[in-house]
């Protein structure tokens, strides 16, 4: 079975940096498309990053302006998002999501795997 676990959300003042991180099993981050997305309560799931087979990256540049890296560690076999000047509007619930297939545009429903989630929350 494919697994996806996020670890490294907390609560931090703004300002502050967060590295998240998706452990993964049962598939092989360097061979699948991985992304980041996160949740507010009473909102809509946003895209924040992808990086795909090849490498290839994209961030929802609205929302990151520059601010967060996704990278991925093969030999880990993990996918991490590096946080920094984080922003009050940034709490939300992360998810790492994994697809074996292929994206098309990289909407949240070619994700055919998700993990739980992991809060960060951050005070003003």
């Amino acid at each position: 079975q494919v697994h996806l676990v996020e670890s490294g959300g907390g609560l931090v003042q703004a300002g502050g940096s967060l590295r998240l991180s998706c452990a993964a099993s049962g598939l092989s981050v360097s061979g699948s498309a991985m992304g980041w997305f996160r949740q507010a309560p009473g909102k809509e799931r946003e895209f924040v990053a992808k990086i795909i087979r090849s490498g290839d990256i994209v961030y929802n540049a609205a929302s990151v302006k520059g601010r967060f890296t996704i990278s991925r560690d093969n030999a880990k076999n993990t996918v991490y998002l590096q946080m920094n000047s984080l922003k009050p509007e940034d709490s939300a619930v992360y998810y790492c999501a994994a697809t074996k297939g292929y994206l098309e545009v990289g909407l949240p429903r070619e994700f055919d795997y998700w993990g739980q989630g992991t809060q960060v929350t951050v005070s003003s």
